[in-house]
């Protein structure tokens, strides 16, 4: 599990198909979360709380399609490759790489060889226990989120319709002139979702990987791929759920920048729950849903899919 290089390769593949194909559901979602729309005129502004209406899903994507065509959907597309590709390529990697080191621990390993898994057709990656799959998952999350955070703030603004940026040049430039307080807008939300969502990810991920091999063994590569798939997608929409939150806390703090009420993480906090109370916190949630069990399916499948190929390439 030392070819960096096929890892950055299959992690890159990986964020590439599932941005192309996903795009939609992270525009919408943005729109959604951003929220302070006012009922009558549509336009944000600083009326009370009590005058806001909140977009459903079908309303705000034909809103969408009305204004800029079926192609509006995918707006932000350059943004959300030159953040997901990337970054990806590099969360995938950095948790193999983890994973590995880890491994050579005796507390973090379970009685199973690295490869064991892998010549059933099940994983390459190396083996760990519970705690060892929560440390890597989380680990590596928010180190690559917060090298990649100007970005996800860029690819934010982007999606949201509150930015007439006409470049991604522009945008970075605009955003960096505000020093690392905006570079770095709403990165304390960002690891709150981050950190226990990829931890229980890949504690729920490695778990059901294993049951489900042991139950349905693979004999090709596209029963691993689905395999790899279905186990990433349950995994994925369990932690998903159990944090979402934080990711309506993310978006407000990273869009609406110029909103006093949106300057903090614990203002915010209070802003959403005087505005739309409990349900606040799960505005945009069927949308997030959706694209991370779509991500991980497409993700997960794809990128050890291809490592499991190479491997058994590399031992025949």
């Amino acid at each position: 599990m030392k070819n960096v290089g096929l890892q950055m390769t299959s992690g890159a593949v990986s964020g590439l198909a599932a941005t192309l194909v996903l795009q939609p559901f992270d525009l919408v979602k943005t729109r959604i979360q951003q929220g302070g729309i006012h009922p009558t005129s549509g336009a944000f502004s600083t009326v009370p709380p009590a005058l806001y209406t909140q977009p459903t899903v079908l309303q705000t994507a034909r809103d969408i399609i009305y204004e800029n065509g079926v192609k509006g959907l995918w707006r932000g597309t350059s943004a959300s490759l030159i953040r997901n590709v990337p970054g990806m390529a590099l969360y995938l990697t950095t948790v193999t790489q983890l994973r590995t080191f880890m491994a050579s621990s005796p507390y973090f390993t379970k009685n199973l060889t690295e490869n064991k898994g892998a010549r059933k057709g099940e994983s390459v990656l190396p083996k760990l226990t519970n705690q060892g799959n929560l440390i890597s998952g989380a680990v590596a999350r928010v180190s690559v989120g917060f090298v990649f955070n100007p970005l996800s703030v860029m690819k934010a603004r982007f999606e949201s319709n509150m930015y007439a940026y006409t470049s991604l040049r522009s945008a970075f430039l605009s955003i960096a002139r505000g020093g690392p307080s905006e570079l770095f807008r709403g990165f304390s939300a960002t690891s709150m979702r981050d950190a226990p969502y990829a931890g229980m990810f890949m504690v729920f991920y490695e778990g059901l990987k294993h049951r489900a091999s042991s139950v349905i063994p693979t004999n090709s590569h596209s029963e691993t791929a689905i395999l790899h798939s279905v186990c990433g997608a349950t995994a994925s929409g369990l932690a998903t759920v159990a944090t979402h939150p934080f990711d309506v806390v993310k978006t407000k703090l990273q869009v609406r920048s110029t909103d006093v009420r949106y300057r903090g993480f614990v203002s915010t906090v209070r802003a959403i729950w005087a505005e739309r109370g409990l349900m606040g916190y799960l505005d945009g949630v069927s949308l997030r849903l959706g694209r991370k069990v779509l991500s991980a399916a497409i993700g997960w499948g794809v990128y050890e899919c291809i490592l499991v190929i190479v491997h058994k390439g590399q031992i025949e």
